[in-house]
């Protein structure tokens, strides 16, 4: 009797355990909306505008091994971008000073290289004091509602659903292509 009881409040804290595990995450309490950000051509951009749409946000460098992901980043906006998905891309110069170009040199590098058509903004911080507001929306709980994370290297992506809440994001060293972001647009998750 008491190996039964023993085993029952073993299976007790081992499901308390997994629900704590699948429900850490918070629920949204403000959203991306919220936001005016510039073109990498100097223009306001209401972020506003994406209402309805999924959006994957990405910190991008010219000079990274995974600048290549350009190329993925285009494929998938291709794809989806009839489908209410964009991309927006965000200009950083703090993982190895990998963004060193102008506004020009960007626009020029990401349109010559990788055919990029999705939108560019200005060059921002993603962490430390500098951050800016949509970054700093991002990785903050506090401001999110849903998750604490912090920008770990360039082309780090960030899922936004369409009411502009934050869904999740996946590391740099995962191709925009994977099936996490893939199914998450197409709404299989």
């Amino acid at each position: 009797m008491l190996h039964k009881f023993l085993i029952l409040g073993s299976l007790v804290i081992l499901s308390i355990s997994l629900c704590a595990f699948y429900f850490k995450k918070g629920k949204p309490t403000s959203s991306i909306h919220q936001f005016k950000v510039k073109t990498l051509e100097g223009l306001d951009f209401d972020m506003a505008s994406l209402k309805g749409k999924k959006v994957l946000i990405v910190n991008t460098a010219s000079k990274c091994g995974f600048t290549p992901q350009y190329k993925d980043l285009e494929a998938l906006y291709q794809q989806y971008k009839d489908k209410n998905f964009t991309i927006i891309g965000f200009p950083c110069n703090q993982f190895g000073a990998q963004e060193p170009g102008t506004s020009s040199e960007i626009h020029d590098f990401c349109t010559k290289n990788y055919g990029v058509t999705f939108l560019m903004m200005e060059k921002v911080n993603v962490k430390g004091d500098s951050i800016c507001d949509i970054y700093k929306w991002l990785t903050n709980k506090s401001q999110n509602g849903v998750m604490s994370s912090s920008v770990k290297w360039n082309f780090q992506k960030y899922m936004i659903d369409e009411n502009g809440f934050l869904v999740d994001y996946v590391l740099s060293f995962k191709s925009p292509l994977n099936s996490k972001i893939t199914k998450w647009i197409e709404g299989k998750n």
